[in-house]
């Protein structure tokens, strides 16, 4: 893919980001690193909710499916001492960054993060707290509850779809400007495909690649006629980077 005349940063491709603000900006980071420009659109607004949270002393780990619910947790709590089970990288390097002592990263889904629990703890050492948000993938707590855990689960956000594609996404997919599209829930890749049809512009995504972060994500995109669609080779952020540098690299 060439550089375009337009773009005074001459980056060779442009990438539609469509995670929430937080975790968008920082993604963009790392594609600008390899000389991707993000567009950043998120479809899904992260709203901190008004809740009180259990005695910590009483629970022998926490779980967490998100860095959003990291990032809330340790704005209420100051205690850091409860070891954190997350999900996968990104949400364990939330928790370190937050100055949680123990973090284990299951490295992948909600049935990694099950079976990493599975090998750690015990059910009579005392229930789990699994902070989410409002909307969650899986069932963690009827998962590891056939284990003979107790789990409870605490919604500490909210996940709000967004109703309306930005005037500037559209516009770039519209005029067949975007050449990447990264989608990292089904959730969001479903608001996404509900979005631009509202929009109008299906057609602009002839020549944009989706790349999901699982199948289930992936799914949620075949009502739309991209120019390829592929799927990371697990579900991690890192897997997705890596499908990134694979396409970037492929003449346009």
């Amino acid at each position: 893919m060439k550089a375009r005349d337009d773009d005074p940063l001459q980056f060779m491709i442009r990438a539609l980001v469509t995670r929430p603000r937080h975790e968008g900006a920082a993604l963009a980071a790392l594609l600008a690193k390899r000389g991707i420009d993000a567009v950043l659109e998120p479809l899904i607004e992260i709203t901190k909710r008004a809740t009180a949270l259990p005695n910590l002393a009483e629970v022998q780990a926490i779980l967490c499916t998100s860095a959003n619910g990291v990032r809330v947790l340790a704005g209420e709590s100051s205690e850091r001492g409860v070891p954190i089970f997350a999900v996968g990288d990104a949400t364990a390097r939330a928790a370190r960054d937050a100055g949680f002592r123990e973090v284990e990263s299951a490295g992948g889904d909600v049935d990694d993060l099950a079976r990493l629990v599975c090998q750690h703890l015990r059910p009579e050492d005392g229930k789990l707290l699994h902070v989410a948000g409002s909307e969650i993938a899986g069932d963690l707590a009827a998962t590891l509850g056939i284990h003979g855990f107790t789990v409870e689960r605490l919604v500490l956000y909210d996940a709000c779809a967004a109703t309306s594609l930005t005037p500037a996404a559209a516009r770039l997919i519209e005029h067949r400007q975007i050449e990447l599209a990264l989608f990292f829930s089904p959730r969001t890749a479903a608001i996404f495909a509900r979005l631009i049809e509202a929009a109008g512009v299906a057609d602009g995504l002839a020549t944009t690649t989706a790349l999901s972060i699982s199948p289930a994500t992936d799914a949620a995109l075949t009502t739309l006629t991209f120019r390829e669609r592929a799927i990371a080779a697990a579900p991690t952020q890192a897997a997705l980077l890596a499908l990134v540098d694979q396409f970037a690299g492929q003449p346009a």
